[in-house]
């Protein structure tokens, strides 16, 4: 099994959602607002009045089959609209209960 964290700017949301749904990956934890700065480029997402844009968090613990189909849909996300910055993390899940 794997985990994949994904951050992402609030107007995506829905789109992960989709995204997640599609590739039947039922469980997550959404963090809601976050706030964070991407480490190459883009806009800080900030919530602030400089910086108004905020950011999002996903994980979900997917079976290791489902991962590739889902990175490639939130690479087309990002791909679509690369300001809004999208990123996404797979780690192996070692144990769960």
């Amino acid at each position: 099994m794997k985990s994949v964290f994904i951050t992402y700017d609030q107007a995506h949301h829905e789109a992960i959602i989709d995204a997640l749904t599609r590739q039947n990956c039922r469980g997550f934890t959404a963090f809601g607002n976050v706030q964070g700065r991407g480490s190459v480029d883009g806009e800080p997402h900030y919530g602030s009045h400089a910086w108004p844009a905020l950011a999002q968090a996903i994980i979900t613990i997917v079976e290791d089959r489902q991962v590739d189909p889902l990175l490639r849909r939130l690479k087309e996300l990002n791909d679509n609209k690369p300001l809004l910055g999208l990123r996404a993390f797979v780690w192996n899940v070692e144990q769960t209960i």
